[in-house]
C-alpha cells in the first residue's frame, strides 16, 4: 500500500426523484483494514452535489478498501420529503477498493426508495 501519487478519489451525489444535485449531504469516508474501520473525513456536498475537493488525493491516497457513508435520510427530510418511521433508506454505505494509483470517482444516484452507484470518471 504505496503512497505514491497520482491517485485521488471523489464523489458526487444526485437526488434522482426531484431531478437535481442533493446539496449538503453529508457523507464520511472511512478505511478498512480487516475488522478495523477509521474515520479519515467527513464532508458535505456543496450546490452541484459535488465536495469542494477530492476525498483523497496526494499524500492522503492510500490503495485499499475503503467506505463512504451517505446521510441520504437527513438530506430527503432537510429537502422536505416526508419519510417514514423508520425511513427504508437512512444511511447509504458503500464499501469498495482502490488498487491503483489512478483517478476513482464513487457516484451516488437517491432517491427515497432506492440507490445505485457505479465507478466513474
Amino acid at each position: 500500500m504505496s503512497n505514491a501519487g497520482g491517485g485521488r478519489l471523489t464523489t458526487h451525489v444526485l437526488d434522482t426523484a426531484s431531478g437535481k444535485p442533493a446539496a449538503g449531504l453529508e457523507i464520511a469516508l472511512y478505511r478498512l483494514e480487516g475488522e478495523a474501520r477509521t474515520h479519515v473525513k467527513t464532508v458535505a456536498t456543496n450546490s452541484d452535489g459535488r465536495c469542494d475537493a477530492p476525498l483523497l488525493a496526494g499524500e492522503a491516497f492510500r490503495t485499499g478498501s475503503y467506505e463512504l457513508v451517505f446521510e441520504a435520510g437527513a438530506y430527503l427530510r432537510a429537502a422536505g420529503v416526508s419519510l417514514p418511521k423508520p425511513a427504508f433508506l437512512d444511511q447509504v454505505p458503500i464499501r469498495f477498493g482502490m488498487a491503483e494509483h489512478s483517478h476513482y470517482h464513487v457516484p451516488l444516484l437517491i432517491s427515497p426508495y432506492g440507490y445505485s452507484t457505479y465507478r466513474g470518471s
